[in-house]
């Protein structure tokens, strides 16, 4: 069976990592995906993904970079997911990479004027997402935990939005019949989410939200596991 790709634009906090891994561990643990079934490429150290015939799905995880710097190595992907797409490889781009995404095919991504966005939130399907393949058979609403700044302000032509939050209306999307892009992170557990706000309680008071009331908010659920055991049921896993 051709591995899992997992493409990685970012890492968590050192001491996160050192007592529960990095994004890629998380992933995996929710797709029920051993390691040696996946591959794991760090793009912004300059590793190249292998090509899409090679691989078997291909998930792109979240980072602390900005769509709109433009970073060489996130630029260099965007050839890589068109082919993908033409190829119609299995795909869910998270956070960054719903935002990459959602740009690379036309759309618009720039810094919330809603602000930032973390904690434990609801997101909600429109009508769009009934009979999705991913989301139509989730629970509605989702809980799941976010944690972002930028977000996709105008969606690529031709794609409707599958989801939405209070601060995000499109919160999710598909790009043809087997790519989904989520803004929010079904890796990150609420324990992982507590990490993120503690850490950043100076910005988030700074930004005119109220830390411990989002810490207060927080809350326990199995639906970000669930859309990534069904995702990789949809890339034949």
């Amino acid at each position: 069976m051709k591995p899992m790709l997992i493409l990685k634009t970012g890492a968590t906090f050192p001491e996160v990592v050192a007592a529960r891994g990095d994004y890629e561990d998380w992933f995996l643990a929710g797709l029920g995906i051993p390691a040696a079934a996946a591959r794991v490429v760090d793009l912004r150290a300059g590793e190249r993904p292998p090509a899409p015939e090679d691989v078997g799905g291909a998930i792109i995880t979240g980072s602390s970079a900005m769509v709109t710097d433009r970073e060489p190595w996130s630029e260099a992907l965007v050839p890589w997911l068109r082919e993908a797409l033409a190829r119609e490889l299995p795909l869910l781009a998270v956070c960054y990479g719903h935002q990459l995404l959602a740009d690379a095919l036309g759309g618009e991504v720039g810094y919330n004027p809603r602000g930032r966005q973390i904690g434990t939130i609801e997101v909600r399907r429109t009508e769009a997402a009934a009979d999705d393949p991913l989301l139509g058979a989730l629970p509605d609403p989702l809980v799941v935990q976010a944690t972002h700044r930028q977000s996709v302000a105008r969606l690529p032509p031709g794609i409707e939005s599958l989801a939405t939050s209070p601060r995000d209306p499109h919160h999710a999307f598909r790009a043809g019949p087997r790519a989904w892009a989520v803004q929010f992170h079904p890796e990150i557990d609420h324990d992982a989410i507590r990490e993120y706000i503690t850490r950043r309680v100076d910005a988030i008071r700074d930004e005119g939200d109220d830390p411990d009331a989002l810490l207060a908010n927080l809350r326990a659920s199995d639906h970000g596991t669930r859309l990534l055991r069904r995702f990789a049921d949809l890339a034949g896993r």
